[in-house]
């Protein structure tokens, strides 16, 4: 008999009171705002200072829009067209879940670029010192996939594969811990170490770039390991939707890390 190691049950509702019920997937987002807001406002007040503390405060309303609502209409669009187009009223269910990090990244880039425009901030340097924070909130969110037991990985044979209950009879790999790794704490630690290069920061758009090329690579590799979405499956050339929307920003990371030039 291979050898699996037991999927630790835990209680996907953190607090029930009444008809209140705080769920680990919505803390994941509230700890990922609030952590990423308070290590932000240290961020931006790096020579070349980005923005006021005061107006950063300002722009966590603006972000947590852009996630929410960017969010769920990328999952709406990406992922399962065809049944909202049946039922579009369900596209403002989001208590059902169903949310895409590339349709939130959408939401909050198109959030910063309206409020930078409307502060008179410069957008790539505001940019380079929020990019930073923004893996606190992906390992925080892919820790809460996996107490869910949710978006698990291929089958596969490995010592730590693990049984979810909701993942058939076959041990998975625990992909989401592989992504909270890659996604969280490996990108948070590469960020946070260029954005403190004084060099580094003088050259706006570089930690942006790097920020969107990294998160792409990691979710390249992380998607290899997950099992792809069932009324999906795999798509051009055995890539999964997750794989196809990454290869935009490796390239538009990519872009802007050549282009990002030290002022004259």
């Amino acid at each position: 008999m291979m050898f699996v190691i037991a999927f630790p049950v835990i209680d996907p509702v953190l607090i029930e009171i009444g008809p209140f019920a705080l769920r680990w997937y919505a803390l994941a987002y509230i700890a990922g705002i609030v952590l990423g807001w308070m290590l932000a406002r240290r961020l931006v007040a790096l020579a070349p200072v980005a923005a006021s503390r005061e107006q950063l405060d300002d722009f966590v309303t603006w972000t947590t829009l852009g996630i929410i609502l960017g969010g769920r209409l990328g999952y709406v669009l990406f992922y399962r067209p065809g049944y909202y187009i049946t039922a579009p009223w369900e596209a403002l269910y989001v208590w059902q879940g169903g949310m895409s990090f590339h349709g939130g990244m959408l939401g909050v880039i198109v959030a910063a670029l309206w409020f930078c425009r409307r502060q008179g901030l410069p957008a790539l340097r505001f940019g380079d010192r929020v990019a930073p924070v923004v893996p606190i909130g992906l390992g925080l969110g892919r820790l809460a996939n996996f107490i869910n037991g949710e978006l698990w990985g291929r089958v596969s044979d490995v010592p730590w594969a693990m049984v979810f209950p909701t993942g058939g009879p076959e041990p998975r790999h625990p992909s989401q811990l592989y992504q909270a790794a890659m996604e969280g704490v490996l990108l948070f630690i590469a960020l946070n170490i260029l954005v403190r290069i004084p060099g580094i920061r003088e050259r706006e758009g570089f930690v942006t770039g790097a920020f969107l090329a990294g998160y792409g690579v990691a979710r390249l590799v992380g998607e290899f390991f997950r099992q792809p979405d069932a009324h999906l499956g795999f798509l051009f050339a055995g890539a999964t939707m997750g794989q196809l929307l990454s290869l935009p920003m490796i390239l538009a990371g990519a872009v802007l890390m050549l282009r990002a030039r030290r002022p004259a």
